[in-house]
């Protein structure tokens, strides 16, 4: 098995303007020629690393943020953030330039699995990916928890349409049907359309795609539909020259202000095409605004399922919103908010926020060391008006064995005073955990309460860190109580470096809010060493716990 990547790191840029060919009747960029660019763009950067040929497996969530007109310069960055044996994960930046301004906007960010694809039927195995900045360790790390949301998908998918199918459908009586809405295309592949092995551009067939659900859309609204997101393009096998690509799009549903279009696309060769046997290749979700002359958002009539198949797909546009609409929500929250609701449709979601602030936190330049007490220091970092906490511990303990004790908090409280009660309320997986903990009593004031998620996350290569992270998130089985002030955790946290087989360093982080201030003020006043003290204690229980465990 050869061995490729690594050497042929950095980014891969494309830029274009945006003539009168590439435009909708608005004279904005066509979502399906960006589609293109963005997947020519992405597969050229995983070719650059894997240095041999690469299809596209899959696109995850595309949200459309600005539109592109005619003259301005559209820019697409793609890099390879991560490497898993024969597959990349490329992220994708797409920002538009007025020439005339010379103002630049973001249009998209988006994350794309590519497969390298040799010639013949060789495998090979992917060198890791060169990490040259802060940055790029960033995104190296949150690649892993993006794929775990990709392999997680289906089932939290499944749990959404099990519930939505316990909800009964309010007839309306302006509801219509969307039988008119079908669509149906054929296109033949040829050369221009694909890669000079003969595999079709994924980006041709999104493109494909976009076209006949744009129809499909248009019969419902009577008016020209603008596509504002896509619910994941996932590429089921391959097509090449020669085979014909029939597409089917329908309207699932439509939601006020925007309607969901499900594209199925099947592929014939010249044999199957006689025999009728297709080969499914593509399936994919779009969310298509329309609006009038003044710009303003229309309203879609509603529908109502006819069949038992338009129930089915009813239903699942429902679960999709509700996953579109929580990934959403976590990617744009607002650090005065910190505490999100834990629902079936968000976890996934909520799960990665909670890795990747602790891992933003943990990288970001500019920690002064404020203290420094043997095997302890204590850094600081300051950000406008948010104060952030970092305390480094030197521990004599496996890191498999901190890792353990530090990510189960039933332990807390025998070396954090901080912790008065800590018990579990939700143990959603091995890698995920609910805890409710009381705090003691400050003078002049309640005691304070938290409902916090804790996600552990083991290394995948020995110089990775061990992970636990913390946020306060809200049940609405555990509602606040006049007996506690609740309080909120925003980030918070462990990372675990390994030195040796016996030793580690122990870093806690603590973005600090007004639910953990009182704790610490006197501390940062220099009128209490608590956090020293904190500190020793967790050595202390830890190489005792090491100890115990290894007689």
């Amino acid at each position: 098995m050869d061995r490729r990547g690594a050497a042929a790191g950095g980014d891969v840029c494309m830029c274009q303007t945006v003539f009168p060919a590439h435009a909708n009747h608005r004279g904005e960029l066509s979502a399906g020629q960006l589609l293109k660019w963005m997947d020519a763009t992405a597969c050229l950067a995983a070719e650059k690393h894997a240095g041999v040929s690469c299809v596209t497996a899959s696109m995850d969530d595309i949200q459309f943020e600005e539109a592109a007109r005619v003259g301005q310069i559209i820019t697409i960055k793609a890099k390879v953030n991560r490497a898993f044996k024969t597959s990349m994960e490329v992220g994708i930046k797409v920002t538009v330039q007025d020439i005339l301004t010379n103002v630049e906007k973001i249009v998209s960010v988006a994350y794309a699995t590519y497969v390298a694809k040799p010639v013949g039927a060789g495998k090979i195995q992917l060198e890791p990916v060169k990490l040259l900045s802060t940055e790029d360790h960033l995104e190296h790390t949150l690649a892993i928890e993006r794929r775990r949301i990709r392999l997680g998908y289906e089932q939290v998918f499944q749990n959404l349409m099990q519930e939505s199918n316990k909800e009964d459908i309010i007839e309306e009586e302006d509801a219509v049907s969307t039988d008119l809405t079908h669509v149906q295309s054929i296109e033949l592949v040829q050369p221009p359309h694909a890669n000079h092995h003969g595999n079709t551009f994924g980006g041709q067939i999104m493109a494909w795609m976009e076209t006949v659900a744009s129809i499909s859309a248009s019969r419902l609204c009577r008016s020209y539909p603008v596509l504002k997101s896509v619910n994941m393009f996932k590429f089921w096998g391959p097509s090449i020259v020669g085979d014909r690509l029939v597409f089917n799009a329908i309207v699932n549903n439509t939601f006020q202000n925007s309607v969901e279009v499900g594209v199925h696309v099947e592929a014939y060769n010249c044999e199957e095409w006689i025999k009728d046997q297709a080969r499914h290749i593509n399936s994919a979700f779009l969310i298509f605004n329309t609006v009038n002359e003044k710009g303003e958002l229309l309203t879609f009539p509603r529908i109502k399922p006819t069949t038992k198949d338009g129930m089915r797909r009813y239903h699942g546009a429902i679960a999709r919103r509700r996953i579109r609409l929580a990934r959403k929500c976590m990617l744009s929250a607002k650090e005065d908010k910190p505490s999100d609701p834990w629902e079936s449709s968000n976890q996934a979601y909520v799960s990665y926020s909670n890795i990747a602030a602790l891992t933003h936190l943990a990288a970001k330049p500019g920690w002064e060391i404020t203290s420094t007490l043997d095997d302890i220091k204590i850094w600081t970092h300051e950000e406008g008006d948010v104060l952030s906490l970092k305390v480094e511990m030197q521990v004599k303990i496996p890191p498999h064995l901190a890792f353990s004790l530090l990510s189960d908090f039933t332990f807390r409280q025998q070396w954090d005073k901080h912790f008065l009660t800590c018990e579990v309320l939700q143990a959603v997986n091995e890698d995920e955990k609910i805890y409710y903990v009381t705090s003691p009593a400050m003078t002049g004031h309640k005691p304070r309460d938290f409902v916090i998620l804790v996600s552990q996350r083991q290394p995948c290569k020995p110089t990775e860190p061990y992970v636990v992270a913390v946020k306060s998130v809200t049940l609405t089985s555990m509602p606040p109580s006049s007996e506690y002030h609740r309080s909120e955790i925003l980030c918070a946290g462990f990372q675990i470096y390994s030195d040796s087989n016996s030793s580690c360093t122990v870093c806690y982080f603590n973005q600090v809010t007004s639910g953990v201030m009182p704790y610490l003020a006197a501390n940062l006043t220099g009128s209490s060493k608590s956090i020293e003290d904190t500190a020793l204690e967790c050595i202390k229980f830890l190489e005792l716990k090491s100890r115990k465990y290894s007689s």
